[in-house]
């Protein structure tokens, strides 16, 4: 099932709306992290960086073979291979990982889609005792250049609430993500 909304532009417009090591700093992804479930690749924005970082695995899927492929060919041309890339629709049919089996979540600009809870509840399910899941979000604002639109872009408090709901015992304030985010941190 795709994410309402979820086209992609081209790649250097999509990377230029990031400022990923910032991001990745201020949402606490450092070198402790081991394992990682990144649910959406897109082009690898995030997953590079964060496999340069974990001393374990970064497994990420997506629902489109095209992202995927160039994703894992971005990783290659950069010289990682601690990246397993699957081929998944994980609002469907979860991510196919263990239980507790990951330090660490990304779900990026993706709680929007029609069951977000869900989609949390999953990867609550992915986190060890104490893991922390990273949430980023377009900014509720109409100068944002791209994301959902405005009536289906949830914020902050929406996100935090549908954290709890999903069983998240620690949330955090929200971060500053300039230009175009914010972020959450939530624990397990």
């Amino acid at each position: 099932m795709k994410v309402r909304e979820s086209g992609m532009p081209p790649q250097d417009v999509w990377d230029a709306f990031f400022e990923v090591e910032a991001i990745l700093d201020n949402l606490g992804f450092d070198s402790s992290v081991a394992d990682v479930v990144e649910f959406g690749c897109g082009y690898g924005t995030f997953t590079i960086p964060a496999a340069r970082r974990v001393s374990g695995t970064v497994h990420t899927m997506d629902i489109e073979p095209a992202m995927l492929q160039v994703a894992a060919r971005n990783a290659a041309d950069a010289g990682i291979c601690n990246i397993e890339f699957t081929l998944r629709d994980f609002i469907a049919g979860g991510t196919g990982l263990p239980d507790q089996s990951v330090d660490f979540g990304f779900l990026f600009n993706i709680l929007h889609e029609r069951e977000p809870v869900l989609l949390l509840e999953e990867a609550r399910r992915n986190l060890r005792d104490g893991g922390r899941l990273g949430i980023i979000h377009w900014n509720c604002d109409e100068k944002t250049p791209r994301g959902p639109p405005l009536e289906i872009r949830p914020g902050p408090e929406q996100c935090r609430s549908w954290a709890i709901e999903a069983g998240f015992t620690s949330t955090g304030e929200s971060i500053d993500l300039p230009p175009w985010h914010y972020g959450l941190v939530v624990q397990r």
